[in-house]
């Protein structure tokens, strides 16, 4: 499928990837019918979609029966007033219908609104007003349909609320009643690639949640992270852990991956995450590809990994946040496998990452995507040499944003002119890179700690507690103090043995401290050590794994007051 869109799909070399990779991008690319339609033409028994859950549930779905259910869906969306540009919000867990009704969406022309389950009514409400939504599809839970129903009555906009069962309230729509009363399918006016396609709340550290806004060729993009990033042919078994409201999904489980020819694994789970349960599944089905954030990597390294099965398994990834270089190296040595680590944004696609032809070190993000020219610069916007911290930046020659990268923050122009000025697009990242040119993630722009003249990073010194043997997880964030302006504080989740003691002896907790401020000391530079040391149970996290900074700077603020 791929080839039909690159001038060249194999590669000998990194070198030559950045020379040669090169997309055709059709007029009035549409995912729906170009990949979904194309495969269930060609090869109908193919199969897309392997989902199963934690109740032993399982459902396979070729691309013929693909095809006639999105056809379906569209034609039932159709029905009830569903048009092009139209905005529709998908709150659907990890359910199938999750893929049916996007690709539904993207044939009928409208826009696309992924969000998480655990958005309360007054998101619901923030999120249909900011970016007029007409209709959310919902999966059929009590707490879901509570929440939307309460944000209905605040929502004018809002003219229907469809449920995928197995509740479907008075006024809503039944989505599969609907599908199956719904009147053959008439494919309507094709699209243009530039027209919006999908729509994504994301949020910062800071302020209330952006509405990023990608057009058309937005899965196109996707065909470097799923053949080069994840490595996936055809006849792969890819498993990408995310929930369907966050933006990893559309990464790891979807577009790319349908394109390389691999099958798209779900995994349906309630309630805690259990590392035990996944490897099995891991085990039972096979799956040669996996990628998920690196707290998923940091549970599985304290499992017995010889008690399972592995060997179809050749090649994990990790994304979401930087990973432990202590973890990476704890994963192969029990596996024998390393982890290729990328970077991007909801904003863009993958923007660095590790190839098959570029060999990870520990704790990188790897080299540059072809797609984008990038580059490290200063406060004033001017190049940085190699080893010097700096804020990474994606160039946006003549006005064109290069495949891949955002169209705009929907219905906030100054919002888009201040991330995109001056021929760059600024992430908010800060980084650096090496001289083989390699990447290394530092922090957010915000999250970059100031202490006693000194900037220091939060991962850095994250790294540097990891590889200690009584840390799980940590986080490290900045508490204000009147003399350094700030300083820096280590919020960590313990081994259950050294919980033990510093749960009951105030002089363990005390000599624990010490001594993981004297090990990070001697790991990395001095000044970055943790002047406060907390102990928790838990760390808190999104929905897609990756650790609330911002919670626990605000958490720590108020405890000062």
């Amino acid at each position: 499928m791929i080839e039909r869109f690159l001038e060249k799909a194999d590669f000998d070399s990194y070198e030559d990837f950045l020379a040669n990779y090169k997309v055709r991008i059709p007029d009035d690319f549409n995912f729906g019918y170009d990949v979904v339609d194309r495969y269930a033409l060609e090869q109908p028994e193919k199969e897309a979609i392997l989902w199963t859950n934690d109740k032993g549930e399982e459902r396979r779905i070729t691309y013929k029966e693909f095809k006639s259910l999105s056809d379906q869906c569209a034609s039932f969306l159709m029905g009830i007033g569903v048009d092009k540009g139209d905005r529709v919000m998908l709150i659907l867990k990890r359910r199938v219908e999750w893929w049916i009704t996007m690709v539904a969406l993207h044939k009928i022309g409208a826009v696309a609104i992924p969000a998480t389950h655990m958005l309360t009514d007054k998101d619901i409400i923030y999120r249909c007003h900011m970016a007029g939504i007409s209709s959310i599809v919902a999966c059929g839970d009590t707490m879901v349909l509570k929440h939307v129903e309460r944000a209905r009555r605040f929502s004018p906009m809002l003219r229907n609320c469809i449920s995928v069962g197995p509740i479907v309230p008075n006024g809503w729509f039944d989505y599969y009643r609907g599908m199956s009363e719904a009147e053959p399918f008439v494919t309507p006016q094709r699209n243009k690639v530039t027209d919006n396609f999908l729509l994504y709340f994301t949020s910062g550290t800071t302020g209330e949640p952006k509405m990023v806004m990608h057009d058309y060729s937005y899965p196109l993009a996707h065909i470097i992270t799923a053949r080069y990033w994840h490595n996936l042919h055809d006849g792969d078994i890819h498993l990408t852990l995310a929930d369907t409201g966050w933006g990893k999904a559309v990464w790891g489980k979807f577009y790319g991956q349908m394109m390389s020819g691999a099958t798209v694994f779900v995994y349906d789970y309630e309630g805690k995450f259990e590392p035990s349960e996944l490897l099995d599944v891991i085990q039972k089905y096979h799956i040669t590809s996996f990628c998920a954030p690196p707290t998923i990597y940091r549970m599985f390294v304290l499992e017995d990994l010889s008690k399972y099965d592995l060997s179809a398994l050749k090649w994990c990834t990790t994304a979401g946040e930087a990973l432990s270089p202590s973890v990476f190296e704890e994963w192969e040595a029990k596996t024998g496998i390393m982890i290729y680590e990328s970077f991007g944004q909801t904003e863009t696609t993958l923007v660095v990452g590790t190839y098959p032809w570029v060999k990870p070190k520990a704790g990188s993000m790897g080299r540059r995507n072809a797609q984008f020219d990038i580059d490290v610069v200063d406060d004033d916007g001017k190049h940085v040499g190699p080893m010097v911290h700096g804020e990474l930046v994606i160039k946006v020659v003549d006005g064109k944003r290069p495949l891949g990268l955002f169209k705009c923050y929907y219905r906030n122009e100054e919002m888009t002119e201040k991330c995109i000025r001056n021929g760059l697009y600024y992430t908010g990242d800060i980084v650096y890179y090496d001289e083989d040119g390699y990447f290394w993630y530092v922090s957010r722009s915000d999250d970059v700690i100031k202490t006693s003249g000194y900037r220091v990073g939060p991962f850095e010194v994250e790294s540097a507690l990891m590889t200690h043997p009584a840390v799980v997880e940590c986080a490290i964030t900045a508490v204000p103090d009147p003399i350094r302006g700030q300083i820096v504080k280590a919020t960590v989740v313990l081994a259950p043995k050294y919980m033990d003691k510093v749960t009951n002896s105030d002089e363990e907790r005390k000599l624990l401290i010490k001594e993981l401020q004297n090990h990070v000391k001697h790991e990395t530079a001095p000044y970055k050590y943790p002047r406060v040391v907390e102990f928790v149970k838990e760390l808190p996290k999104t929905i897609s794994g990756k650790i609330r900074r911002a919670q626990i700077r605000q958490e720590s603020e108020s405890e000062n007051k």
